[in-house]
C-alpha cells in the first residue's frame, strides 16, 4: 500500500492518520484501503496534494456504486481532512453537504421455513464437479448457518474448523464486527447438519488444520481456501433461481437477508411460546454480536404474521376485559 511508504504530502498524513486510528484499537482495514485507492489517484494524476478539483476529479470515478457508497468513502476522506487541519488549520476539507444524500435501504426478502427446505433441496441438487467436488455440501450448510446461527457473511466465510466445537455445538466467532468475538451455541439441527458435512470436509485429501477454512475455494485443488464474500452472495442468487424463491415482487434474497430472518423467526417464536419479548431481545442482541437491542430493532420488521400472532396473544391475556360491542 502506497500510505506505507509514504512520498507525497498527502500520502504522509494519510500515513499518520491510518497509524493513528489504528493505535487507538481499531482495525482500520477498509478506511486504510478506501485512503490508499485515493492516495494512488492522486500519483496516477501526478499531484502530490489533494485539493478541491483532485477530489472531485476522485469522486467522478465511483458514479456507477450506490449512492451510499459513495458518501461513506468521501466521509472516510472528510475525517482524514479534518485530522489533518488540527494541525494545518488552512488544508482542504471536503464539503460534507455536497456529499450524496443517503437513499433508504433497501428491504429485506424474508424467508420462512418452506423457502429455506426449497433452498436445501436445490443445493442437494446441485451437480457434483471434480474440479469443486464438495460445492453441494458447502452450500448447504452456508444456509443453514446463516438461517439458524444468523451470521454475517464475513463471519461465515471466516470460520475455520477450530472454530467449531462438535461436542458442545458451538461456534466461535472471532474478531467479527465492531472487533468483537463470540461464542454462538448451535441449534440441534445445525449441529446435524456440521456432523454430516464433516464427515466430508475432514476426509482425505482436503486441509485439515484448525486454520483451515470452514468452506471454502477448492476449484482444482486439495487445499481449501477462504472465500470471498460475492462467491456465497452468487452461490445463494444460483439456488434461489433454481428453488424459485423470491418475494411478490419478484425479488431475489441477498445473504445479509437471512440473518433478517433468522431474527424474526425469532420474535415468532417467542410470541408463540408465550415468553416474555422484552426480556429475551438482550438475548438475541448478543447472540446476533450487537451492542445493545437497538441494533437488533433493525432486523424486526413489521409481518403479517408477527402482527397476528401477536395480536392473538393479547387477545388471550386481555380479551376477557373487553366487553359490550365497538362504537
Amino acid at each position: 500500500m502506497r500510505i506505507d511508504c509514504p512520498t507525497t504530502v498527502f500520502e504522509h498524513w494519510a500515513h499518520r492518520y491510518v497509524t493513528h486510528m489504528r493505535a487507538l484499537g481499531r482495525r482500520f482495514v477498509h478506511q486504510a484501503w478506501i485512503i490508499d485507492r485515493l492516495c494512488r489517484f492522486l500519483a496516477e494524476h501526478e499531484e502530490a496534494d489533494l485539493g478541491q478539483t483532485s477530489f472531485e476529479r476522485w469522486c467522478v470515478t465511483h458514479l456507477q456504486l450506490h449512492a451510499n457508497v459513495r458518501r461513506d468513502y468521501q466521509r472516510v476522506v472528510r475525517k482524514l481532512c479534518l485530522y489533518r487541519q488540527r494541525t494545518e488549520p488552512e488544508c482542504f476539507v471536503p464539503d460534507a453537504s455536497r456529499f450524496p444524500r443517503r437513499r433508504p435501504r433497501r428491504t429485506p426478502v424474508i424467508l420462512g421455513p418452506t423457502d429455506i427446505a426449497k433452498l436445501l433441496h436445490a443445493a442437494d441438487g446441485l451437480q457434483i464437479r471434480s474440479v469443486v467436488p464438495l460445492r453441494p455440501a458447502m452450500m448447504r450448510l452456508a444456509v443453514v448457518l446463516l438461517y439458524t446461527a444468523g451470521l454475517r457473511r464475513g463471519e461465515l466465510v471466516h470460520l475455520c474448523l477450530g472454530d467449531i466445537d462438535l461436542t458442545d455445538g458451538t461456534a466461535t466467532i472471532r474478531d467479527a464486527k465492531f472487533y468483537k468475538s463470540r461464542l454462538v451455541p448451535l441449534s440441534t439441527d445445525a449441529q446435524q447438519e456440521l456432523h454430516a458435512y464433516m464427515a466430508q470436509r475432514l476426509a482425505v485429501p482436503w486441509n485439515v488444520g484448525p486454520e483451515a477454512p470452514l468452506i471454502g475455494d477448492h476449484r482444482h485443488s486439495h487445499v481449501i481456501r477462504q472465500y470471498h464474500g460475492p462467491i456465497i452472495d452468487y452461490g445463494l442468487r444460483q439456488l434461489c433461481l433454481i428453488a424459485g424463491v423470491q418475494d411478490s415482487e419478484g425479488r431475489l434474497p441477498h445473504v445479509h437477508d437471512l440473518r433478517h430472518s433468522f431474527a424474526l423467526q425469532a420474535l415468532l417464536r417467542w410470541h408463540r411460546n408465550g415468553a416474555d419479548v422484552q426480556s429475551c431481545l438482550p438475548r438475541l442482541a448478543m447472540y446476533m454480536g450487537h451492542a445493545s437491542i437497538i441494533s437488533t430493532a433493525y432486523y424486526l420488521h413489521w409481518l403479517p404474521e408477527v402482527a397476528s400472532t401477536a395480536s392473538h396473544r393479547f387477545e388471550q391475556r386481555y380479551g376477557h376485559l373487553i366487553s359490550g360491542e365497538p362504537s
